[in-house]
């Protein structure tokens, strides 16, 4: 996992600090409050290779067995909306040296004890 200053910007785009933004949520302070509080924290996840997050917040049927978080250095994240448990953003990112936008409609759920988690996601062009 690649570390973060704290008094930094968020990388989620929040334009909060990274420790009162999604640091808490990734170092188990406390849980994302809303779908989209969770895609942020999980955008920030990425981009500071923090794989244990990540699949700590992946619903267990639709989580991978394994993760590669490498060769991809993430760019910026915008939401386009969030409502109910969906979320609908695109995130910029750079892979072999080539530009991408990845537009994606996210599901999210509640589990038992009221904590958001990843479900799936559609793609979107």
């Amino acid at each position: 996992m690649v570390s973060y200053p704290p008094f930094k910007p968020c990388p989620c785009g929040s334009g909060r600090s990274f420790a009162v933004c999604c640091g808490p949520r990734l170092s188990g302070e406390c849980p994302a409050e809303t779908p989209e509080a969770l895609m942020r924290s999980r955008y920030t996840a990425f981009v500071l290779q923090d794989a244990a997050y990540l699949r700590a917040t992946w619903h267990p049927s639709t989580r991978p067995a394994t993760l590669d978080l490498g060769g991809t250095r993430w760019l910026g994240l915008t939401i386009h909306s969030a409502a109910a448990d969906r979320v609908r953003f695109s995130a910029r990112f750079q892979e072999d040296g080539r530009k991408h936008t990845m537009h994606e409609d996210s599901r999210f759920v509640q589990d038992d004890s009221g904590r958001w988690l990843y479900l799936d996601g559609m793609h979107q062009e």
